[in-house]
């Protein structure tokens, strides 16, 4: 019997925050093919699909995204696949003093998780799927995927301190990816790779009891 091909889509900004809300920056250098592994280990995992966009306005945070990338890419063999999307100023009032303020928001990523969803699943790239976001935004992908491959598998691994009831109610073998492996799933803090070198970002450090 063929293994199970397992594809899996994370959706960076759900994640990134996620984690943010629980530890702070620890633990954000993650392997996400180790956590892909981990969560399913039975499957034969086809391919990482993650999906982000390039920070604006912060020098730092884009050095630190950049380096993280090139690590996820350089350790992985050629597994993970990087989508970028792309961050939009918005410029803001304060209705009750009138101050004015730039706002960020994410555009794109969630069109592309459902178009890559759907697309995988019309072709039958997949047997399995996970989706690691709490976006219910993404249901109707979900629901277009089930259609597309009635016998695939899917369900979303929700990051830390995320959860959406309409995404665990469409599949309800949706689960919340544990501590321990979010934690047991750290990059080494040096990948080389070509005479390169990318390092966990001291920003990043993991505390000390960890």
């Amino acid at each position: 019997m063929a293994q199970d091909r397992l594809i899996v889509y994370v959706d960076g900004f759900n994640l990134y925050h996620g984690m943010h809300d629980r530890w702070r920056c620890a633990f954000l250098w993650l392997d996400l093919e180790t956590l892909a592994r981990d969560l399913r280990p039975r499957s034969s995992l086809e391919r990482v699909k993650y999906f982000t966009a390039p920070v604006l306005d912060e020098p730092d945070a884009l050095s630190r995204q950049s380096s993280y990338i090139a690590a996820l890419k350089a350790s992985s063999g050629g597994l993970i696949e990087v989508t970028q999307g792309r961050y939009q100023r918005k410029t803001m009032t304060c209705r009750a003093c009138g101050h004015s303020y730039r706002r960020y928001e994410e555009k794109e990523t969630d069109v592309n998780i459902a178009t890559a969803l759907v697309s995988d699943a019309a072709f039958g790239r997949m047997d399995s799927a996970l989706v690691v976001s709490a976006d219910s935004d993404l249901v109707p992908a979900v629901k277009a995927a089930k259609a597309a491959s009635p016998g695939l598998f899917i369900a979303a691994a929700f990051p830390p301190k995320r959860f959406s009831a309409e995404l665990k109610a469409l599949m309800p073998n949706s689960l919340h990816i544990g501590s321990n492996k979010i934690k047991q799933s750290q990059l080494a803090d040096s990948v080389q790779l070509g005479g390169k070198t990318w390092t966990r970002p001291a920003k990043w450090a993991l505390p000390n009891n960890s």
